[in-house]
């Protein structure tokens, strides 16, 4: 399960360390195997094994003393989503986890991971999104199925004349981003209803990271939905 196609082919993944391991049994998902090196680690169940052969069997080089193999969750888009990333290209796992890690903060409803050239379950996405992903909603996507959502779709694009504060996102909306080297192509911008730009002041960097750019956007839509409501934490 060191490879993309070996975890979608089998529908597992790794989940790696102390922390990722009790986050994804507490988020109930399905533990097919746990694996612990007493030497590294005191753990309370699985199969003990010397730290040699967890070391072999970790994708990381430094294995924390456990990991388990975990089926991927089977989940679909909720009914009338309100806030939806939307992940176009990426191709660092630990931006996709960022990502992940960042919608959940905000009280996405989803995250579609669309023409994905990174794996959201990577090892190093999972730690980057902090075990965000054993409980955000996440499924990969295609342009026409975003294109059919019923919500404001805003892409995030250089250039666009529009600030990135200036539309409403107080109605469902979904943000398309891609990656910070190529960004969205014209087929992605040819479905969004308002392009905006995110205002940069500095002149050493043409473009935020990607999950730089989802954390502006999104808490943007999650201020605007407080000032609606009054104030208050308020999940969109």
């Amino acid at each position: 399960m060191r490879k993309a196609r070996e975890r979608r082919r089998a529908g597992l993944f790794l989940a790696e360390g102390p922390r990722e391991v009790a986050r994804a049994r507490a988020a109930g998902l399905a533990i097919v195997a746990t694996y612990f090196a007493p030497e590294l680690l005191a753990w309370d169940d699985g199969e003990e094994v010397s730290a040699r052969v967890l070391a072999k069997m970790a994708y990381r080089a430094e294995p924390e003393g456990v990991l388990a193999i975990v089926a991927v969750p089977e989940r679909g888009l909720p009914p009338d989503p309100t806030l939806v990333l939307v992940a176009v290209g990426i191709e660092k796992p630990g931006n996709l986890g960022a990502m992940a890690r960042t919608a959940d903060a905000a009280g996405a409803d989803a995250l579609l991971v669309a023409d994905a050239q990174a794996d959201p379950w990577n090892p190093n996405a999972i730690r980057a999104s902090t075990g965000a992903v054993f409980t955000l909603p996440i499924l990969e996507t295609t342009r026409d199925e975003v294109a059919a959502l019923a919500t404001k779709k805003v892409a995030a694009t250089l250039g666009a004349s529009t600030r990135h504060t200036d539309p409403d996102y107080t109605q469902p909306t979904a943000f398309l981003i891609g990656a910070e080297d190529e960004g969205l192509d014209e087929t992605w911008r040819a479905i969004a209803d308002t392009q905006v730009e995110i205002p940069m002041k500095g002149t050493a960097t043409d473009s935020l990271n990607a999950s730089a750019a989802t954390a502006v956007l999104l808490f943007e839509a999650v201020r605007q939905r407080e000032a609606k409501h009054g104030g208050g934490t308020v999940r969109p």
